[in-house]
C-alpha cells in the first residue's frame, strides 16, 4: 500500500471540481478571477462558480448576476457566503468538503441478504465507475459514483434510498468505490458530504477538510 500522504488544502479543492465535472460529464472547469466557473447546461443549474475560499469575486458575481440557476459555491461557512451576496441569493444546506488518506476503509461492506451489487467500471475508458445496490425485484436501493482525478478519486452522488437506510447500504458502496478507485490507482479521495454523509464518512476514517457552501437566485418554478 502506498504511504500515506497530506494533500494540500489546493490540491483538494482541485481535485473535487474537476472529479466532480467528469462524473457529470461535463467540461472541466475554466478559470475565472481567483476560482473557476463550471458549464452544466441543465434547467435547474445553468452553471456553477467555485472557490478555495471566500472571494470578492463572488461578492462581484453576486452583485452582476440577475438570473436564477447559476450556483455561487465556495470554501465557507454559509454565514461567510451570505455576508457576500445580495439578499435574492438563496443559501442552501450547509454542507462539508471532505478527504481521505491511503488507508482502507474499516469494517466491513458485505451487503445485507437479498441486496445484488452491480458495477459499471469504466474507469480505463473514461475515468468514471458506477455503483448501484438492487433489491431482489430490481429496485434501485443505493448507489454512488467515483472519478478518478489524476491522483485522487472523486465520490459522489452517494444516495441510499429513504426505505433502504441503515442497512448498511451507503457503507457497500463506498467499499466498492474505494476498491475500484485503488484497482485503477487513487488511493486518496475527496467529496462532498451532507450532514448526514458525514457521519458516514467519519466513521471510514474520512476528515474534515473545509465547510462548502452555495447559494443560488431560485427560478420561478422552484419548490416552495
Amino acid at each position: 500500500m502506498p504511504h500515506a500522504r497530506s494533500a494540500s488544502p489546493d490540491e483538494i479543492f482541485l481535485a473535487w471540481i474537476r472529479g466532480w465535472a467528469r462524473t457529470r460529464e461535463v467540461a472541466p472547469p475554466t478559470p475565472h478571477a481567483d476560482g473557476f466557473r463550471i458549464e452544466v447546461g441543465l434547467p435547474t443549474q445553468a452553471a456553477r462558480y467555485v472557490f478555495a475560499r471566500p472571494s470578492p469575486a463572488l461578492r462581484d458575481l453576486g452583485a452582476a448576476i440577475a438570473q436564477p440557476w447559476i450556483y455561487l459555491k465556495a470554501c465557507a461557512t454559509s454565514d461567510e457566503l451570505r455576508a457576500l451576496l445580495p439578499g435574492r441569493w438563496r443559501i442552501e444546506e450547509q454542507h462539508w468538503m471532505m478527504a481521505c488518506d491511503a488507508r482502507p476503509f474499516p469494517g466491513g461492506g458485505a451487503l445485507p441478504p437479498g441486496y445484488a451489487l452491480h458495477v459499471d467500471d469504466e474507469g480505463a475508458r473514461s475515468g468514471r465507475a458506477h455503483v448501484r445496490v438492487l433489491t431482489p425485484g430490481g429496485d434501485l436501493a443505493a448507489s454512488g459514483h467515483v472519478a478518478l482525478d489524476e491522483t485522487f478519486a472523486i465520490y459522489d452522488r452517494i444516495v441510499t434510498e429513504p426505505a433502504h437506510q441503515r442497512r448498511g447500504l451507503g457503507r457497500a458502496v463506498m467499499h466498492t468505490l474505494q476498491a475500484l478507485a485503488r484497482t485503477h490507482g487513487r488511493h486518496v479521495g475527496a467529496l462532498v458530504a451532507t450532514d448526514q454523509g458525514r457521519r458516514l464518512y467519519e466513521s471510514l476514517g474520512w476528515r474534515l477538510h473545509a465547510p462548502w457552501a452555495t447559494a443560488v437566485i431560485p427560478g420561478p418554478d422552484a419548490a416552495p
